[in-house]
């Protein structure tokens, strides 16, 4: 069976859009994390107890979290309702906007604790955007994608969420470098304005994308339900609940990627700031290349055990990149940091889209993705939080905060054993709870 010619290439740049978006609007994303553990609680927050500051710092990190399962409600109804493609340009200009603010904040020196609170408001902007982007990105992919190449396309969303956190990790670097007074005063502000062209270029791109042929099809016959919430919960409450528990991995992302980041640069451990984001960067560098290779075996040999490894995988990974940032031996960290992240997490990280999305339907699929990986993501980001505490009052005690990160992979792995495999299922058939088709799908050209 092939695709009509006007319609040949539209799961490349179906792909390709998702890549782009998603790393222009993660850019906004993680250059929030790189501030909050480096820059934050010396601008926003009472310099007199470093410690706390730090800690409520991190807090707004994960105040974004907490406003996603809000945000999914809301975009993932429209996204059922509307189409996959307006609330994606809605996502990215949302992100943009609130960005962008951030970097025009009066600091605690200036406005008191008027600062702290505006900076909890735009996080919260943020938080509300990030809800709907990888569920409209993931089901804009899968939708478009060959039945048998699922895994691979939809993968392209998690390599540009690594993309843009290669691309804040870069800008913040030479940012890290500059002398204290001019990087509190005014050079963390750059990467922050910045997102006025992430949100220009991602609206030009985005626009340009057509609706998916699934959810047409389903509008065209079936019609879109009114309360896409209400039949998800009815027909697909256990993979919600299962999609949860699987989002719980995404722990291991912001504890490498906020709460080590913030240990290694202590006084206790003593590495520098630009020395540590060069992990960063170079662990999303070999993750660009390991998310589509781990999205391709799965579409081999199946969801469930690609996940599996990524998330037993990170349990014991995390715990030895813990460890040498603790012995403070920089080539040991690097070299971990690099397996951790950029190799085993990716193998949760690159199939996840799929995973998910292959639970649902098509009119309750975007509903299903943000609800689920929103609560489930909300849990993840205030890990940071928690982790701050689990590490004691000095915030060094690591292996603690590794045994965390271990716990929170449990449910991962729940999710992955008590998941059926869907790999094999044609898209039409996706979600149907009455059939199972344990025959390859028809190979579609792209």
């Amino acid at each position: 069976m092939s695709v009509p010619a006007e319609a040949a290439g539209q799961p490349k740049k179906a792909a390709a859009a998702a890549w782009i978006g998603s790393a222009l609007e993660y850019y906004d994303f993680f250059i929030y994390g790189s501030a909050a553990a480096l820059i934050f609680p010396k601008v926003f927050f009472d310099e007199s107890d470093p410690a706390t500051a730090t800690l409520l710092s991190l807090a707004t990190f994960g105040v974004a979290y907490a406003a996603r399962p809000v945000g999914a409600l809301f975009l993932g109804h429209f996204g059922d309702r509307v189409g996959r493609k307006k609330i994606m340009v809605f996502t990215l200009l949302l992100m943009g906007l609130s960005t962008f603010l951030i970097g025009c904040l009066p600091t605690r020196a200036q406005v008191g604790s008027l600062a702290p609170v505006l900076l909890v408001l735009c996080r919260i902007l943020q938080g509300v955007s990030a809800a709907g982007e990888q569920a409209s990105a993931n089901s804009m992919t899968l939708e478009h994608a060959p039945s048998n190449r699922r895994g691979f396309f939809t993968s392209f969303t998690l390599g540009g969420t690594q993309g843009g956190q290669l691309i804040a990790t870069l800008v913040f670097i030479p940012i890290a470098a500059l002398p204290e007074n001019q990087l509190l005063s005014w050079g963390w502000r750059i990467p922050f304005w910045a997102s006025v062209v992430v949100a220009v270029v991602g609206y030009v791109i985005r626009r340009r994308l057509e609706e998916t042929p699934a959810f047409a099809r389903q509008a065209a016959t079936e019609g879109v339900v009114k309360l896409p919430l209400a039949v998800l919960l009815r027909e697909h409450w256990a993979d919600v609940l299962r999609v949860i528990g699987g989002a719980l991995i995404a722990s291991v992302s912001t504890i490498f990627t906020v709460w080590a980041l913030a240990y290694a640069t202590s006084d206790s451990v003593g590495m520098s700031r630009s020395s540590m984001l060069w992990v960063g960067a170079l662990a999303n560098v070999v993750a660009l290349a390991a998310i589509p290779l781990w999205a391709s075996l799965s579409d081999r040999i199946g969801r469930r055990p690609v996940f599996l490894i990524g998330s037993v995988g990170s349990a014991i990974t995390m715990f030895l990149y813990l460890w040498a940032i603790s012995t403070g031996n920089y080539p040991l960290t690097l070299l971990l940091g690099i397996v951790t992240f950029g190799v085993v997490y990716s193998a949760a990280n690159g199939v996840w889209p799929s995973f998910y999305g292959e639970m649902f339907s098509t009119r309750v699929r975007l509903s299903g993705m943000a609800i689920g990986t929103q609560i489930g993501f909300a849990v993840a980001g205030f890990a940071v939080t928690f982790a701050a505490q689990i590490a004691g009052p000095d915030g060094t005690d690591w292996s603690s905060v590794a045994l965390f990160t271990a716990a929170l992979c449990i449910p991962p792995m729940i999710t992955a054993l008590s998941a059926r495999e869907t790999h094999t299922i044609p898209t039409e058939h996706l979600g149907d709870r009455t059939t199972h088709h344990a025959s390859q799908p028809e190979k579609v050209t792209a």
